[in-house]
């Protein structure tokens, strides 16, 4: 709820976006470890006098906050999960400034993956992967607290095993049913943990990280199904809340998960003319891909006793 300003209800944040960190740490046997963070934050804060009398005094400049993230970077001396890292700048801001009330820290992670030469992990050399993995803090000064973590573009694909029969069909509709086609999204999931102040918080390190990790191997299995039979999927709708359930069966600690899955579309190729025929004749082996219309699908699955 906002406040009450010459007679209107007013509502403000502020806040610093786009703040990129690379924190590299150095094992005791020569491994380096490195992330690269996009860092947002924005503050709620009792600075109404900025607003309406032009009086700064009550201000947290966007540039400190900009320093505070190298600043905390430099602090932590050992490898932490990046969600642990948004929780400890919201702490830090809800408790050193008095006027802050809430801070909401974003941060999306650069996915840098360790290099392998000869089948060797090497110690200092990394490439660039796909998915990105991604939090959302948010911290009040009474220890109130929400953590939502999830990943952005996971690119997903399977040739068979897939098919989309039954639906409605009317005088706009040409789609053919079919049992055998290609399936192929790009998954964003986001998950909200169960704890709901800072002093939950799991102290093991890299929990965070861990759980990330595990949470997408499970996705993964359940879009897939076993390495040599597969699974079948009547929809993306049905993947989808099958991914969501297997989640919420597996994670007691993970309150709710939202999942968007594009249908992204391998149109079948048939090439025919009049003095040709069959040019080419499609077999389930020669495709169009395209992006451009796709099928959108997304839903969320919450415990009952969730808030969220």
């Amino acid at each position: 709820m906002g406040d009450e300003v010459e007679g209107f209800a007013f509502e403000q944040s502020h806040g610093k976006s786009r703040v990129r960190v690379a924190r590299v740490w150095k094992g005791q046997d020569g491994r380096h470890f490195i992330v690269e963070w996009n860092v947002s934050i924005s503050l709620l804060s009792n600075c109404i006098p900025a607003y309406v009398h032009g009086d700064n005094s009550d201000i947290v400049a966007t540039d400190t906050m900009k320093n505070t993230v190298y600043v905390k970077a430099k602090e932590c001396s050992e490898q932490l999960s990046m969600e642990d890292f948004a929780i400890g700048l919201a702490k830090h801001f809800t408790s050193f400034y008095q006027q802050v009330t809430t801070a909401i820290i974003k941060i999306v992670e650069k996915p840098w993956e360790r290099m392998y030469v000869n089948d060797q992990p090497h110690q200092h050399g990394f490439k660039l992967g796909s998915e990105k993995h991604t939090t959302e803090v948010m911290a009040k000064k009474s220890g109130a607290l929400r953590v939502t973590s999830g990943v952005e573009g996971l690119a997903l694909l399977k040739t068979t095993k897939s098919g989309f029969e039954g639906f409605i069909r009317d005088k706009n509709t040409i789609l053919p049913e079919t049992r055998e086609r290609m399936l192929a999204t790009e998954v964003t999931a986001s998950w909200r943990y169960a704890f709901e102040s800072l002093s939950s918080i799991p102290t093991k390190p890299l929990y965070f990280t861990e759980i990330y990790v595990d949470v997408k191997k499970v996705l993964l299995e359940t879009f897939f199904g076993p390495p040599k039979e597969g699974i079948y999927s009547p929809s993306v709708q049905s993947t989808l809340h099958q991914m969501a359930k297997a989640v919420l069966g597996r994670f007691s600690n993970i309150s709710s998960i939202q999942l968007k899955m594009p249908n992204i579309h391998f149109l079948p190729v048939n090439l025919s003319s009049k003095e040709n025929p069959v040019i080419v004749k499609f077999e389930d082996d020669v495709y169009l891909p395209t992006d451009e219309p796709h099928g959108t699908i997304e839903a969320s699955l919450s415990r009952l006793m969730s808030k969220m």
